[in-house]
C-alpha cells in the first residue's frame, strides 16, 4: 500500500514580464537557481487528461465546496501519444493526497469512451476496479478535456516539484482527446501561467524563503474548475 504523502501547494501565475505573481505580489526569479541542476525547457510537453464526473456534477461541487474527503478519476496522455495512456485516481483526505494509476491500452481507451467499462473487470489494478464500481454505482463519464503545456523542474530535497502551466484549454466539442474532431478553447490570456510549487515531507528552506518573501497567503487555482465552466459556457451558447 502506497504512504499518503502531505501535498503543499503554492499556487500563482507568471506574467508577461516573467515576474512570478503570488496574489497581488511580484518577483523575478530564475526556477534553475531555485533548483540547482535542473533546465530550462521554454517549450514543456503536452499534458491532456479527460476527466470524469457524474449526473450531478458531484466532482465539480465537491472541487468548488472544498470538500474534505473526494476522488477525481481521469484519464491522461502527453503529447496526444495514444501509446502513452494511463488510467488514474486522484484522492484527497483534508492535507493529504494520493494518486494511483495503469496503464490503458489504446483498445481499452476506446471501450471506455464508447461507455463500456467491463475492460477493467480483468485489471487488476485498483483504480482500474474503483472506476468500475464507481460507474456502476455513479454512473461516472467523460466530463471535460484539461489540456495544458507544462514545464516541470524537481529537486530531490523534499521531493520539490515546480511547474508552470500555459496554453490551458478545455475541450469544446467531442471529448475523444485523439479524434480528429477534438478542438480546444483557452480559458487564460496567452500571457498568464499558473505556477504551482508542491512538496512531500518539507520544503527546504532557501525555497521557503523566497516563497515567503513572495507572499503571505496561498491562492487556490483549480484548472480543473475553470476549464469545466468555460465548456458550460460554450456548450450554452
Amino acid at each position: 500500500m502506497k504512504r499518503l504523502l502531505s501535498s503543499n501547494v503554492y499556487e500563482g501565475y507568471i506574467n508577461k514580464n516573467n515576474q512570478v505573481c503570488f496574489a497581488e505580489a511580484e518577483w523575478d526569479c530564475d526556477v534553475t537557481q531555485i533548483l540547482p541542476g535542473s533546465s530550462l525547457n521554454e517549450e514543456g510537453y503536452l499534458v491532456s487528461s479527460i476527466y470524469f464526473d457524474d449526473m450531478y456534477h458531484s466532482a465539480l461541487e465537491e472541487k468548488i465546496a472544498g470538500t474534505r474527503f473526494r476522488k477525481k478519476f481521469r484519464i491522461r496522455s502527453y503529447e496526444l501519444d495514444n501509446r502513452l495512456i494511463r488510467l488514474e485516481c486522484k484522492s484527497k483526505y483534508n492535507e493529504y493526497i494520493s494518486k494511483i494509476g495503469a496503464k490503458l491500452s489504446l483498445a481499452e481507451y476506446n471501450q471506455i469512451m464508447q461507455g463500456d467499462y467491463t475492460c477493467l473487470i480483468k485489471r487488476k489494478e485498483q483504480v482500474c476496479q474503483e472506476l468500475f464500481c464507481y460507474n456502476r454505482e455513479k454512473l461516472l463519464k467523460p466530463a471535460v478535456v484539461v489540456e495544458y503545456r507544462r514545464e516541470a523542474y524537481v529537486s530531490p530535497l523534499g521531493n520539490v516539484r515546480i511547474t508552470f502551466d500555459k496554453d490551458i484549454s478545455a475541450s469544446t466539442q467531442t471529448l475523444d482527446m485523439f479524434s480528429e474532431d477534438y478542438h480546444t478553447k483557452k480559458v487564460l490570456p496567452d500571457d498568464i501561467m499558473v505556477l504551482e510549487v508542491k512538496y512531500d515531507d518539507y520544503l527546504p528552506v532557501h525555497i521557503r524563503s523566497i516563497l515567503h518573501t513572495a507572499c503571505t497567503d496561498r491562492c487556490a487555482i483549480s484548472k480543473y474548475v475553470m476549464c469545466r465552466e468555460e465548456k458550460r459556457r460554450v456548450n450554452f451558447l
